[in-house]
């Protein structure tokens, strides 16, 4: 009987953490700004497959993550991933330059004013950089990860986004 009480305890616990689960619909409802700081709807990317990373320029562990990403992004790109690129700032001028110089060849958005409240509602309760989600076709989070991501952690975010 203890254990059927437990067990029934337990399944009632993770049914309220799976009610509880972050959605990416807040990611699908956001306009950034693009590079040349006009507004991009993120809508545009719904039912694509994605690696979403949020960074910053002042962020070592973010810079780290760049060559995985772009890594990343050409190895699975033919397969029909995205990866995105949000930057916790204010100023698109920086960040674009920034782009440039460290070649990152995926779409980079900036947050501006919208960057925490976004990276909340995806599962950053901290706030925290550097912060990726992956996303798949049917929209649906199936990675969330606080902190920096590695390659292989990256292949196997890549991967569940494309199942």
């Amino acid at each position: 009987m203890k254990r059927l009480l437990l067990g029934l305890a337990f399944l009632l616990c993770a049914r309220l953490a799976a009610a509880e689960a972050p959605s990416a619909d807040a990611l699908f409802a956001a306009t950034l700004a693009g590079s040349d700081d006009r507004p991009v709807a993120l809508a545009q990317w719904r039912g694509t497959p994605l690696i979403v990373n949020f960074w910053a320029r002042w962020c070592g562990p973010c810079r780290t993550e760049i060559p995985e990403l772009i890594k990343l992004r050409q190895q699975y790109r033919a397969k029909g991933l995205e990866v995105l690129g949000i930057a916790i700032e204010d100023k698109v001028e920086g960040v674009r330059d920034f782009a440039k110089a460290y070649e990152m060849d995926y779409p980079i958005l900036v947050a501006k004013d919208k960057g925490l409240p976004l990276m909340q509602a995806l599962g950053n309760a901290k706030m925290g950089l550097p912060f990726t989600v992956a996303v798949d076709r049917q929209g649906k989070l199936v990675v969330i990860k606080m902190g920096g991501i590695k390659g292989d952690e990256l292949v196997a975010a890549a991967e569940a986004a494309l199942k």
